[in-house]
């Protein structure tokens, strides 16, 4: 399946020597070996206004970028596994304000970290359960190993889970470490990226009866028509996958990261809600147009729009925004001006980031340079995928809005 363009840009705003600037930019990292290759869909009112591919997705095979190329989206699953639990919530299934514990009793009397080192931590009782609505928001005190910030998140790497599980752990046994480490700070206290989408696609499975796997095809990705998205590739599919691919520390250049990339080969143990999916162009694209449509595409509503409209605003206690309430940099966006709400980034002020966008656009990436949005206001969709790790090694994002906006002109 491809995205290609519906509508001539000049007709939905956009001028087309301006859209054209995208091809060139991103060109350019591919010319002078920065990336392997990518590809961009731009979309507006619903219409296609570029879609275009440039580069390898193995450029040790020569196979080029085609149209289904496939794509590790790493945490672009965050905001799938969201839309599964708010399916849920809207079923009145749970609340937000439910303590999780009510289903994963793992969660039970936590403790916080107050002080020490990872040899000899010192904890606290939690004064706060962690809630639902801290899991969607990544207020639950949980983290991730591989931030490499805090005492906490190198308990974390201590137990096997850096940017990986541990090899044959499944979702249910790592939930249950993750409920016997201390949690970073208060639930709802602070913001901290973290392992919490992961526990909320176990909260998905445990209340609706069902696998991770088997919610998302049954509940989104069939009704959807999202025939690419998978857990893992083989067989004649697996050709179709983009390889992976770091920067090399002295040219920066991207060369070939198959220790990692290889995962993708295999059924996973754990179904990461956090991070576990692959996906294409076409599939991502159907996903957004759901999104901005108000959580309905094509005959098919998953969500009411109210619902979507609740999920994008700014949750964070007090209206406040991750620069002041983040516990650590990351790569997946800026923080100053940027809100978060359930399941994504959320923008209030897009002036302190310095680069253009709406108030109340919404979006995520993946570790692997991948990247979206969705931008209710001007009635914008984009998409990037490419494959390099990490997404903080070039401005690849910020770049994209700048020239997207730039070539908007109603």
């Amino acid at each position: 399946m491809s995205v290609a363009r519906s509508k001539d840009p000049d007709q939905i705003g956009f001028d087309p020597a301006r859209l054209a600037r995208i091809d060139e930019h991103f060109g350019r990292y591919v010319d002078d070996g920065r990336l392997a290759g990518w590809q961009v869909v731009v979309t507006r009112r619903g219409e296609v206004a570029h879609s275009s591919t440039y580069g390898l997705r193995d450029r040790e095979s020569g196979a080029p970028v085609e149209a289904d190329t496939l794509w590790r989206i790493y945490s672009m699953t965050k905001p799938v596994t969201s839309v599964a639990a708010m399916m849920l919530w809207e079923e009145g299934r749970f609340e937000l304000t439910d303590e999780i514990s009510r289903w994963l009793p793992e969660f039970a009397d936590l403790r916080v970290y107050s002080k020490g080192s990872a040899l000899k931590p010192y904890t606290v009782p939690a004064v706060e359960p962690i809630r639902v609505w801290h899991l969607l928001t990544h207020t639950a005190g949980l983290t991730y190993g591989f931030m490499q910030t805090s005492v906490v998140d190198g308990l974390y790497r201590a137990a096997g889970y850096d940017l990986y599980p541990p090899a044959d752990v499944d979702l249910a046994t790592a939930c249950a470490v993750f409920g016997e480490l201390p949690l970073l700070f208060q639930p709802g206290s602070a913001w901290g990226y973290s392992v919490a989408t992961d526990v909320l696609g176990r909260l998905v499975e445990v209340i609706s009866g069902q696998s991770l796997d088997a919610f998302f095809a049954d509940r989104i990705f069939g009704p959807l028509g999202m025939t690419d998205t998978r857990w893992w590739v083989d067989g004649d599919e697996a050709d179709r996958l983009a390889a992976l691919y770091v920067p090399e520390p002295r040219s920066g250049k991207a060369v070939r990261y198959d220790s990692l990339g290889a995962l993708a080969f295999r059924k996973p143990a754990l179904l990461s809600g956090g991070g576990g999916l692959i996906s294409s162009a076409a599939d991502y694209h159907r996903f957004t147009q759901l999104l901005l449509r108000g959580g309905e595409l094509d005959g098919v509503r998953l969500l009411g729009p109210r619902t979507v409209r609740f999920m994008t605003r700014n949750h964070l206690p007090g209206g406040q925004d991750l620069g002041t309430l983040s516990t650590g940099g990351f790569a997946e966006t800026t923080l100053d001006g940027i809100g978060f709400g359930l399941g994504f980034a959320v923008v209030d002020d897009p002036v302190p980031s310095r680069v253009p966008s709406s108030v109340g656009e919404y979006y995520w990436g993946g570790v692997a340079s991948t990247a979206f949005w969705v931008d209710p206001a001007e009635e914008i969709t984009a998409l990037l995928f490419t494959q390099l790790m990490p997404s903080s090694t070039y401005p690849l994002r910020s770049q994209l809005r700048q020239l997207v906006y730039a070539a908007l002109l109603d």
